[in-house]
């Protein structure tokens, strides 16, 4: 069935919402964003924070740096959010910030004016930042995506409340998701170029924090590690290897809090280097075109958007394993494929990477990018080859909707008990 212009604007909807600037990993910056939104509520600057986060986001936000503070974790990350923080900038909230309200925030961390706590709730991907100062309180809460403030509060007293828009319905009531492997397989091949450009601002965008990763140490410099071996011949400057090095080197910057934003994707900037990088990596070394580019990114993009859907946004499967899929599919474009092969491509990887796990944002998912980015290029060549692991294997299956729903359940329902296990280690090292 061909694409209804209601599923069109539906599909650029969903890109314009889960396709978006970042600065920084989005569990803090989510927090910041909340606190921000708490203080400017206030009115005036915060003398204390109660920080109320889901166990999921705290596990996100426990070892990774937060831009222009030069430390790691949720109690500065509100502080620089409460202090130098602007809601209207979204997951950009600290874009602003400056070298004395940094060290401010880092004071008000380090003096125990930060307080974290679990909420009274099993919601996923929950903050509620009260901020108080003379007196006064202001509270405002943040639920279900890293930049969804829902309520506000001054003095105890509800000022706003927002609920998200209702989704798209069949006449029988039930919610209408837009997408399947092949919608998105003929809206990215058919969809008016001018409508779809707006995808090329991540190649951009990321490709320029992957340069930044080369230029300098970052992290554990996985993609600087790559590029010093190329140069030594001990790695081949092939396209795998070439699509590697840019895509770590992006992950090392922006996990060791690099002030430069990245395009995300489903809430996750790691997720939208990944769905990006390797695709611009294979075009530049094919020479492809902008329009080519385009499209390719598009089925990344939204391919990564709908497995997503299925999985959730925040559990013990790690994103990255999602995004360098649909960073395959999008290299199957490019490669002369057609959507029999990205379904291969998608099949090769649940056989192969499903069960990597998510143990919260840190400089080591540079590495977990790598080894993805590496299956999925393995994942493709074997697709356009012909070869695709068979249905009656694991938890793959010959139809690819229910290949997808199956990686779902694993991630959402599977490793429920897997998730609060790693949390549990994370918070009780020694």
């Amino acid at each position: 069935m061909s694409l209804t212009p209601e599923d069109r604007k539906a599909i650029i909807g969903l890109l314009h919402k889960e396709v978006v600037p970042a600065l920084g990993c989005t569990e803090p910056i989510a927090v910041a964003l909340c606190a921000a939104r708490a203080a400017e509520a206030l009115g005036c600057r915060p003398q204390s924070l109660d920080v109320a986060v889901s166990a999921n986001l705290l596990k996100n936000g426990m070892g990774v740096m937060v831009p222009g503070t030069g430390e790691m974790g949720l109690a500065v990350a509100a502080a620089a959010g409460a202090l130098g923080g602007k809601s209207s900038l979204g997951l950009e909230c600290l874009r602003d910030l400056d070298a004395a309200t940094a060290e401010a925030a880092r004071d008000m961390a380090a003096g125990e004016a930060v307080v974290l706590h679990l909420p009274d709730n099993e919601d996923l991907l929950y903050c509620l930042v009260t901020a108080s100062a003379d007196g006064r309180t202001a509270a405002a809460e943040l639920r279900d995506s890293h930049d969804n403030i829902t309520r506000v509060w001054q003095d105890g007293v509800l000022v706003s409340d927002t609920t998200a828009t209702p989704a798209r319905q069949h006449e029988d009531g039930a919610d209408v998701w837009p997408l399947s492997m092949a919608r998105i397989d003929e809206f990215a091949r058919t969809a008016p170029l001018e409508e779809i450009s707006f995808i090329l601002d991540a190649a951009r965008m990321n490709r320029q924090v992957a340069e930044e990763g080369l230029r300098k140490q970052y992290g554990l410099g996985v993609g600087k590690m790559v590029d010093a071996q190329i140069r030594r011949h001990v790695l081949a400057d092939d396209l795998p290897t070439f699509a590697v090095k840019l895509t770590a080197a992006a992950a090392d910057a922006r996990m060791a809090g690099v002030m430069m934003p990245v395009m995300s994707n489903s809430g996750s900037g790691n997720q939208g280097i990944t769905c990006t990088m390797p695709v611009v990596a294979c075009a530049i070394r094919q020479g492809c075109d902008d329009e080519h580019l385009t499209r390719a990114l598009i089925i990344s993009h939204l391919t990564s958007i709908h497995i997503k859907h299925h999985l959730g946004r925040l559990s013990a499967h790690c994103g990255a394993m999602v995004a360098a899929t649909a960073a395959a599919c999008g290299l199957a474009l490019l490669m002369g494929g057609g959507l029999p092969d990205m379904e291969r491509t998608i099949r090769n990887m649940v056989g192969n990477v499903a069960g990597m796990i998510c143990d919260g944002a840190k400089s080591s998912c540079a590495l977990k990018v790598a080894t993805a980015v590496g299956a999925g290029i393995q994942a493709v060549l074997l697709a356009l080859d012909g070869t695709v692991v068979p249905g009656n294997e694991g938890i793959v299956d010959d139809d690819i909707e229910s290949c997808i729903a199956n990686l779902g359940r694993l991630g959402s329902t599977g490793m429920k008990e897997a998730d609060k296990v790693i949390l549990d280690i994370m918070l009780h090292k020694a």
